[in-house]
């Protein structure tokens, strides 16, 4: 027997070695619609695994044991609530306050969206590989098993297409409606483009709260633009950030661009958004920013998670930057001054101001 410190540290490592199971189950109910199913609307009561799958697999069948293995091992994880009768032969299963994310909302939208975008098989596929950017930095893993990088694959799978657009307006609404309940930006401008607006959500809901805003530009790649869905007072224009010059304007929103280039495309992009601002313009970014010492809190966790996903998938040498960073990158390109605010538990909003 070891000690408790040593027994602690083994049975660490293993849990993190069968850490796949908890992503990998993740998916498996959301592909079944689990939370929906046990949500009802908002009734949540709690229901056994087969009363579930009554729901979900309506013209029958399904193994309930298997599925109350998933639910159980979720619960742990605070995605479900268990509630066990007094002798423990029933198990029942609620949404806990994580699983709410999951929970279909009014508009169609969850985060389920965002955990089976970053489980497809294509980006499943990269991982093995992910010691291969130690190795070799000049080709990302995604591409040596995809044979091209994510946006020009994405762009020839329309299914992988539809889902990161789903993926990226359900945790782009919940972040913009916090964000324009605190940021006063917006003031001012009249005529804003979103570079990278994808579907167009952020822009939708910018232009309803700030109605001063007489012209709007969705400004993403045409395959992107092209699925977009109809908007009162916006304009989808597709192009190339790279290539094609961003439309005129006194301000530019850019959430989530800058993370999936390289520095010297993001210099680029930002040399493209100069050009394109009026004098006195701002470019308003939100992007992960790393703080400079590393924790263990849940925070700082996710930031360096997803910075290895990013040189996983995207760029294998580029990173989540700290705030100086950015204000370097934004100097670099001619930008007067820099401010940045923390307002998400995520998203730092970087004003950059010409």
């Amino acid at each position: 027997m070891g000690s408790e410190s040593d027994n602690g540290a083994r049975l660490r490592i293993m849990e993190l070695a069968n850490m796949i199971s908890v992503p990998m189950s993740l998916c498996a109910v959301i592909r079944l619609n689990v939370a929906d199913a046990i949500w009802q609307g908002g009734s949540n009561a709690p229901l056994s695994a087969s009363e579930i799958l009554s729901s979900v697999l309506p013209s029958g069948g399904g193994d309930a044991p298997n599925l109350e293995r998933l639910l159980r091992m979720l619960t742990s994880y605070g995605i479900f609530r268990e509630h066990i009768n007094a002798d423990a032969s029933e198990r029942r299963y609620s949404v806990d306050e994580v699983g709410k994310t999951l929970v279909t909302d009014k508009d169609g939208l969850s985060y389920g969206a965002y955990v089976l975008q970053h489980h497809q098989a294509a980006m499943m596929k990269a991982w093995p590989l992910v010691h291969e950017a130690v190795v070799d930095s000049s080709i990302e893993p995604f591409v040596k098993v995809n044979g091209e990088a994510p946006y020009s694959y994405y762009g020839k799978n329309p299914e992988m297409n539809s889902l990161m657009q789903k993926a990226m307006s359900g945790i782009s609404v919940p972040f913009m409606k916090a964000f324009l309940d605190s940021y006063q930006g917006f003031k001012g401008v009249t005529r804003l483009v979103d570079v990278g607006g994808s579907a167009g959500d952020c822009l939708r809901m910018i232009v309803e709260k700030h109605p001063s805003i007489t012209q709007a530009i969705n400004f993403d790649f045409p395959e992107v633009v092209q699925l977009a869905p109809n908007i009162p007072g916006v304009t989808h224009v597709g192009g190339d950030v790279f290539t094609s010059a961003i439309p005129n304007c006194d301000a530019i929103f850019m959430k989530s661009v800058l993370t999936a280039w390289s520095d010297e495309e993001c210099k680029a992009i930002m040399n493209n958004c100069y050009a394109a601002l009026s004098q006195g313009g701002k470019l308003i970014v939100c992007e992960p920013v790393l703080p400079i010492q590393t924790d263990d809190t849940q925070r700082t966790r996710f930031l360096l998670g997803s910075d290895i996903f990013i040189m996983n998938m995207y760029r294998a040498k580029r990173k989540h930057w700290t705030e100086e960073a950015y204000r370097q990158l934004g100097l670099s390109v001619g930008f007067r001054t820099f401010k940045a605010y923390y307002m998400d538990f995520f998203l730092a909003v970087l004003e950059f101001h010409k």
